[in-house]
């Protein structure tokens, strides 16, 4: 039996985040399990909409046919209070939590604070919430008000990958891949980096600069104030030729996020079998397995610089690291994995 879902996201499906990327994979696998997914468009500018683009969305929910299930993706659901109670009455709703959004980097006390009191109204009114990490369910059950058995985990997929070859020119390359917003916490990175002038590295930092222009401009700032610009890169988003590539490429995969709901370039880098240099932020620890990588708290330069020298110095613990990389990447879910976790929530909604 063909089983008919519509699937809410804000804005364009193809954005290069790695939320989106989910929302993606998540589609195609469920379709290939025999999904009718209808997508649904809600606009731009979340989670921070204009009252038009708001009232736009709302009208698309609305618009969907009574009785169908309707997934919707969190940066849009947890600002929609009022129209999730709406649909909720005519509909199974299933929240799709990538991360609770009063825990984005850079908000105000008043705004986190907004962010949260409407997330929890909002997932009052859905059947079944849809987290992408243990660490996310437990926020969402201790802080949100979320019944535990409502909530089901379906972790991201990771597709198996060659290992890494390196570089072999004596630089140690380092790879940072992620949106540039205050949340990946690139200013405690490049920061850190900043200390290490003795030591032959070069880091490549991936990532949309779009989403969050202020960061962005701080990146470049203190790439400037630092004098790194000759050896950290900053591309922009790529495509998945070229992620691939420098994937290939790096030596040690580094990013100092703040929060994290799951984090996927950290299971990407142990699909490749690079040793990780992090933090505990959210569900970093539940992905980068002792052995597999170094984690130090976040927004802690300091402690990021010394394990960043310890690793480019010691080729011998990368190799260590690395191997034990790709042993952690085995237990990790594959996207048709995934799919499956994620149907069965779509079907307890019914």
């Amino acid at each position: 039996m063909v089983r008919s879902i519509a699937f809410a996201v804000p804005g364009d499906l193809a954005t290069p985040t790695g939320g989106y990327a989910y929302d993606r994979r998540i589609i195609e696998e469920l379709q290939r399990l025999g999904w009718n997914i209808d997508i649904v468009n809600l606009g731009e500018g979340f989670p921070r909409p204009s009252p038009e683009q708001r009232k736009a969305a709302q009208e698309r929910l609305i618009a969907i046919a009574a009785g169908c299930p309707i997934v919707i993706d969190g940066l849009a659901f947890g600002v929609l209070p009022e129209v999730a109670l709406q649909l909720c009455p005519r509909h199974p709703l299933i929240a799709l939590v990538h991360h609770p959004l009063a825990l984005e980097s850079g908000l105000s006390t008043a705004q986190a604070d907004e962010f949260r009191a409407s997330e929890r109204a909002a997932l009052a009114a859905a059947r079944r919430v849809v987290v992408t990490s243990a660490t996310t369910a437990r926020l969402l059950a201790a802080d949100y008000g979320v019944p535990a058995d409502h909530i089901i985990v379906a972790c991201p997929g990771t597709d198996s990958a060659p290992a890494a070859h390196g570089s072999n020119d004596g630089i140690v390359r380092l790879l940072a891949v992620g949106a540039v917003v205050q949340r990946k916490g690139f200013d405690v990175l490049v920061a850190a980096l900043a200390t290490l002038p003795d030591l032959p590295w070069r880091l490549t930092i991936a990532g949309d600069r779009g989403r969050d222009p202020e960061a962005a401009a701080q990146l470049d700032a203190d790439i400037a104030r630092y004098k790194l610009s000759d050896h950290i890169a900053v591309l922009g988003a790529v495509s998945p030729e070229r992620l691939a590539e420098l994937y290939a490429g790096a030596d040690l995969f580094t990013l100092a996020s703040r929060f994290e709901g799951y984090g996927m370039a950290f299971s990407e880098a142990l699909a490749h079998g690079l040793p990780v240099i992090g933090t505990t932020a959210g569900a970093i620890p539940q992905t980068v397995v002792p052995g597999a990588g170094i984690l130090v708290a976040p927004d802690d330069a300091a402690a990021l610089a010394v394990v960043l020298r310890r690793a480019i110095e010691n080729p011998a613990e990368r190799r260590r690291m690395a191997a034990a990389a790709r042993t952690a990447s085995q237990a990790l879910p594959s996207w048709q994995d995934s799919a499956k976790v994620f149907a069965r929530a779509l079907e307890a909604a019914e």
